[in-house]
């Protein structure tokens, strides 16, 4: 497995930006697998929010955070520019190795501690 470590997070106020960070160590160079964002709201179930290839050259991103979040990757950390913030945002967000692309809800490495994203009103 990769290790990864999410960080970033922290409270804002709506419309106001964030960029979360996640670190990746262990065989990352070796398997080159896409990368995803995942968020969890509280009372609600893990959602996807976002993927990367390794490359670059191919992204995707939900409907609700089209146009606000971009995602990249430099070397082994991955990155998600978060702007005009709603309080909706508000979750805890992780990010994991997809198994193949297109099959958002299967991921490679075991969940980490997330980064708490909380928007204010």
């Amino acid at each position: 497995q990769v290790q990864l470590v999410e960080s970033g997070g922290g409270l804002v106020q709506a419309g106001g930006s964030l960029r979360l960070s996640c670190a990746a160590s262990g065989r990352t160079f070796s398997s080159s697998s896409a990368m995803a964002w995942f968020r969890q709201a509280p009372g609600k179930e893990r959602e996807f929010v976002a993927a990367i290839s390794w490359s670059g050259g191919m992204s995707a991103y939900t409907d609700f955070v089209k146009g606000r979040f971009s995602m990249s990757r430099e070397k082994n950390t991955l990155y998600l520019q978060m702007n005009s913030l709603k309080p909706e945002d508000t979750a805890v967000y992780y990010c994991n190795r997809l198994r193949s692309w297109g099959i958002w809800g299967s991921v490679l490495d075991a969940w980490g501690q997330g980064t708490l994203v909380t928007v204010s009103l």
